[in-house]
């Protein structure tokens, strides 16, 4: 029996993927490389010493993805696909909610078709909107952004499938701010153009690819007027899949968890490890604060190390030090 993983050879997924091959995991992979590389799939095959069957094709494409399901035994889904950036989202807004949620509809109907009815979501921590931080689950969701309205809409849609039957077995997983790369360097984020998120903008600033960091906004309400997060290592995020996964092919429920590590950092205080980590200077800019972004955002992790047995155990020394090798030994990505 396999485990589908939509959005496979994306940032998280192809780390996902490695863990579960390591795991001993028959891995059905599908992306559609909207946002990633087919390169990434040699690597995962490298690091492992392990084959997997992949499919190009977009999750929207109800034939194809009834095909897939029809040429394989399909057990459990992992589904990552979809788009991700807070403020492209806030440009674009049928963009994404066309792409994201009818993504996952149809995801639902084929898996529904097929008999499949265990599936681990790739939320976020942007469902949490305003609420001040500990985030903990059971508070009251609200987003500020319409990529954070996606997430909480299937959340939603999940939790309706799940009442209408509940021989599902759902586990939303509310990630907080995944940075770092695998520890061979051989694979790591590799954003098309400027990135959005701040580790791989701080890396290719320090592999020579940009001539500064931009930092959004310094009037925040924080220690030093940047913003705050938790960040987490790709890898943690990885292993906090299998143990859901794990949970879900026990159980017939939903539960939602927090991914992170509990603990916050201000975007000058990645800048001052990763300079520490490497030796190298990253020289930044104050501009404007990007729209949708809030002060601070970090998790309570209580509920899935109690639940799940799960707990980060990498720290921001490892984030900063894995992300540079995986730059610094491909300054240009998967490209060669």
């Amino acid at each position: 029996m396999g485990i589908l993983i939509t959005g496979g050879a994306g940032y998280i997924g192809s780390h996902t993927v490695v863990e579960l091959l390591n795991g001993g995991y028959e891995v059905v992979v599908v992306d559609n490389f909207s946002n990633s590389k087919p390169e990434v799939l040699n690597r995962i095959r490298e690091i492992t010493g392990k084959d997997f069957k992949f499919y190009e094709v977009d999750i929207l494409d109800e034939k194809s993805m009834d095909s897939i399901f029809e040429e394989n035994r399909i057990e459990a889904v992992i589904h990552f696909a979809g788009y991700k950036a807070v403020g492209e989202s806030v440009e674009l807004p049928l963009k994404y909610y066309y792409n994201n949620l009818t993504g996952t509809l149809t995801l639902c109907e084929v898996m529904k078709k097929h008999g499949v009815k265990k599936i681990v979501f790739s939320s976020s921590a942007t469902v949490y909107g305003l609420n001040e931080s500990p985030l903990v689950e059971g508070m009251t969701l609200g987003t500020t952004n319409p990529y954070g309205t996606t997430k909480m809409m299937i959340e939603m849609i999940l939790r309706d499938l799940y009442i209408s039957d509940n021989s599902w077995s759902i586990s939303l997983l509310r990630y907080f701010n995944p940075i770092g790369a695998h520890e061979s360097g051989r694979i790591g984020e590799d954003p098309n153009g400027i990135p959005n998120n701040l580790m791989p903008y701080i890396t290719q600033v320090a592999v020579g690819k940009r001539k500064q960091l931009s930092v959004f906004g310094n009037d925040y309400n924080t220690k030093d007027g940047t913003g705050v997060r938790d960040y987490i290592h790709v890898v943690d995020l990885a292993m906090g899949h299998i143990k859901a996964l794990e949970r879900v092919l026990e159980t017939e429920e939903i539960n939602e968890f927090n991914l992170g590590t509990g603990t916050g950092y201000t975007v000058l205080e990645v800048v001052e490890n990763f300079e520490k980590a490497t030796g190298i200077k990253i020289p930044f800019e104050i501009t404007e604060r990007r729209p949708g972004d809030i002060d601070i955002c970090y998790a309570d992790v209580t509920k899935a190390k109690e639940i799940l047995g799960w707990k980060a155990v990498k720290s921001m020394e490892d984030m900063c030090r894995d992300s540079w090798k995986w730059q610094s030994e491909n300054p240009k990505g998967y490209e060669q």
